[in-house]
């Protein structure tokens, strides 16, 4: 049964987004133990409204029964703190993982904490920086009457309806993903979306990035020409003479235009305030769940060429394609006597 009533939980994890998180829930009422392992974030949140804790046992000794913890961590650490929790915990918990977990381990988990009667539930979590004003989208596995019972705490995270123009051809008052949060399924179903979700955004990313880059380069035709046997020559100069300021372009596409976004508005914030992007050396990570999204396309038989293709070009900006390259060298000058061109 889905209740109203502020709740009270116990947050692990008090990084970009935990401390957030925390802070809207605590703005709504909800009242709220924190831990992380560096104990100044701890004292720094701590205030009357925010209780902190010095271990994990210190925590869940600080809520009442059943207790609800959410662990916002990276996922590389994860399973190592919900083992240690584990032990304190008792029938009817509920375990959150709002991290960025692969949805296999969600399975696992619940399977396991399930023995002991804990309830776990996956929620992929997505806002940023900007989740504590924004609010949070949300995407949730979990038991239908866990997730129920969960529910003022994901109403208060997400954004709410009213952010966004409603969907003309949608029922205004059918489910809650208007208000910005998702039962998506059982475990495992809150971070599969989620997981997708983030290889959607890397082939997003990847688009605008390529798109702005070709508009910056459109000058090429006024530049020297390199006319040797080992350069593809410009044929037609005449029609790259386009000195066009790319962040002025980034910011009209912001107003009006198809690719209109939330990613478009950052992107012209970022070139606002550096043209050049100069504070960036172009070097891209991936956490993990670009490359999640790529296996389970391929497992689904399901094509996904422009998820892959930036996923593969994440890994060429942090070098990790340089071998290949050589090899490439190589076997031009192998098979032709083609010398490599400085840079």
């Amino acid at each position: 049964m889905t209740t109203t009533e502020p709740l009270q939980i116990g947050m692990v994890g008090l990084g970009r987004m935990g401390a957030n998180l925390v802070q809207r829930l605590v703005r709504d009422g909800h009242r709220c133990v924190v831990y992380d392992v560096n104990p100044q974030t701890v004292a720094r949140l701590a205030s009357e409204h925010i209780a902190g804790a010095s271990s994990l046992g210190d925590l869940v000794t600080q809520l009442t029964t059943p207790r609800i913890i959410w662990l916002m961590l990276p996922a590389a650490v994860t399973q190592s703190a919900l083992d240690e929790l584990t032990s304190h915990l008792s029938a009817d918990d509920v375990v959150i993982d709002g991290g960025n977990s692969y949805y296999k381990d969600d399975i696992i988990r619940a399977n396991q904490l399930a023995a002991g009667g804990v309830h776990y539930v996956d929620c992929g979590t997505s806002g940023g920086v900007w989740g504590l004003e924004r609010g949070y989208s949300l995407m949730i596995g979990g038991q239908t009457d866990v997730v129920e019972r969960l529910d003022p705490l994901f109403r208060t995270i997400a954004p709410g309806s009213g952010h966004e123009v409603p969907t003309p051809s949608r029922d205004p008052e059918s489910g809650t993903a208007h208000e910005g949060y998702l039962h998506c399924g059982p475990n495992g179903a809150g971070h599969f979306v989620k997981m997708v979700h983030n290889g959607v955004e890397y082939g997003m990313m990847a688009a605008i990035a390529e798109g702005l880059s070709i508009i910056k380069h459109a000058n090429v035709g006024t530049l020297d020409q390199v006319a040797d046997a080992e350069t593809t020559p410009l044929r037609d100069p005449q029609y790259y003479s386009f000195d066009i300021d790319v962040a002025e372009v980034a910011e009209v596409w912001r107003h009006g235009s198809v690719v209109s976004s939330w990613l478009m508005d950052l992107t012209a914030d970022a070139l606002a305030r550096s043209p050049e992007l100069s504070d960036f050396s172009g070097r891209v990570s991936d956490s993990g769940e670009g490359r999640w999204t790529v296996e389970a396309a391929i497992e689904e038989s399901v094509p996904a060429p422009v998820i892959s293709a930036a996923l593969w070009q994440r890994y060429e900006s942090r070098a990790l394609g340089d071998f290949t390259a050589k090899v490439l060298s190589a076997m031009r000058s192998q098979f032709g006597g083609h010398v490599e061109k400085g840079s």
